[in-house]
């Protein structure tokens, strides 16, 4: 079936609430080790939305198969044109090219916004399929931080990627 890559809307809370869920519980991919509610992810979306933040979803049919958005890196004023990215998919369509479809489509709209800089924060080693996404996105690495997590009965690590974007540090941010 053709994915399908839009804005995430309120009607896609449910399905971003389950995909995030999942990977709270399985994975490292986030360092969250509980859940949060329907309600919190609601809110989380509606704050990156008022923000002018894009938020997207990879749908196949009515079926939300993943979603990515892009944060703040950081909330102080100088760190305003550096984006964090974030990209989940849920298991049952890991592999077939959906957090690609994803990734490929949310760095443009952070471009449209005067971002200079994206950030991926990968939890590592162990997060092989998140780091070639990255890096076949143009990310390379930016340095690690050793021992910076704890979650499932280990100590993790995270290896920050970053991407340029427009016009690069030439001139000054005239958005975000």
């Amino acid at each position: 079936m053709t994915l399908t890559l839009r804005e995430a809307g309120p009607g896609d809370i449910g399905a971003i609430t389950r995909i995030y869920a999942e990977a709270v519980l399985n994975g490292t991919a986030t360092f969250e080790t509980e859940p949060p509610s329907e309600a919190e992810m609601g809110r989380r979306h509606a704050e990156l939305l008022a923000a002018g933040l894009p938020w997207l979803v990879a749908a196949r049919g009515a079926l939300v198969v993943g979603y990515a958005y892009a944060g703040l890196y950081r909330t102080r004023a100088a760190y305003r044109s550096t984006l964090e990215t974030s990209v989940y998919v849920a298991p049952e369509a890991r592999g077939q090219g959906v957090g690609r479809a994803l990734l490929g489509a949310l760095i443009p709209a952070c471009a449209a916004l005067d971002a200079r800089r994206l950030v991926a924060v990968i939890a590592h080693p162990g997060s092989d399929a998140s780091v070639a996404l990255h890096a076949g996105a143009g990310f390379v690495p930016a340095g690690s931080l050793p021992g910076v997590g704890y979650k499932h009965g280990r100590w993790l690590d995270t290896l920050l990627m970053q991407r340029a974007l427009g016009p690069g540090l030439d001139r000054p941010p005239t958005r975000i």
